[in-house]
């Protein structure tokens, strides 16, 4: 099997949740988590966080993973996953890079095995990989308020149909959310432009996932590995994380 490196960014500051990355999730910090898929993983053979806090750094050794520095200017709330990864590939010399945001804590290690596959059996027709599972509902079906204060959906029509909100969802096409379960970048892509996965994306269509971007996502996905045990908590409960 062909393997990868994985890069985990985790910057230091958050607004929705604050110092997020290192949170608490059952008793290890949320980063952790991402850690632990990454080496479960076959087709993982390099696990990089990038970091612009030293914190997280630590806490990220402490789990296995070896630290990038990412500079401040690419480390604010307006910071791009381009800056990102590019930094990474001016700094290692790699092709790829699976990119594992920490905010999408709960993976399966061979749910992302197979997406690395689906990347090289493919490299060559796309200018990137990203995982995204199917919406209960369609953008159609979601509306905004105007300036008059109505509801107005965001589209001007479907079909020629006006109204279109009103019609059943199974009339629209089904729709994806990308969720960060696995997404691989190419330096070529990266090197060509101000892009990370540029417009000729493959699709990596996983199961349902919940991403952390408030408390209440916390405290469901606490509230999972509470009733269901879980691949990557037991491998966390049993590190040592002074280096085993």
């Amino acid at each position: 099997m062909k393997k990868i490196t994985a890069l985990i960014p985790a910057r230091g500051g958050s607004k929705g949740v604050p110092r997020k990355n290192i949170k608490l999730l059952k008793g290890h910090p949320l980063i952790a988590y991402s850690i632990a898929a990454a080496k479960l993983c076959p087709a993982i053979e390099r696990i990089v966080v990038s970091t612009d806090n030293e914190e997280i750094a630590s806490i990220a050794m402490s789990y296995g993973a070896e630290i990038l520095m990412r500079p401040d200017e690419f480390a604010q709330d307006s910071s791009t996953d381009w800056q990102v990864i590019n930094h990474f590939f001016t700094n290692y010399d790699e092709d790829a890079v699976a990119y594992l945001r920490p905010t999408t804590p709960l993976r399966v290690p061979e749910y992302m095995a197979a997406g690395v596959l689906l990347y090289y059996e493919n490299e060559d027709q796309m200018s990137g990989l990203r995982s995204m599972h199917e919406l209960p509902e369609s953008p159609y079906k979601v509306f905004r308020i105007n300036e008059e204060g109505y509801c107005e959906g965001f589209f001007d029509e479907y079909k020629g149909i006006k109204d279109y909100t009103n019609l059943p969802r199974q009339k629209f096409p089904k729709a994806y959310q990308p969720n960060g379960y696995l997404d691989i970048a190419k330096r070529s892509t990266v090197e060509a432009g101000n892009s990370a996965f540029a417009t000729k994306i493959i699709p990596y269509v996983s199961e349902y996932v919940t991403e952390v971007d408030a408390q209440y996502e916390f405290d469901l996905l606490g509230h999972q590995l509470n009733i269901q045990s879980n691949r990557l908590f037991n491998h966390l409960e049993g590190w040592d994380v002074v280096g085993n």
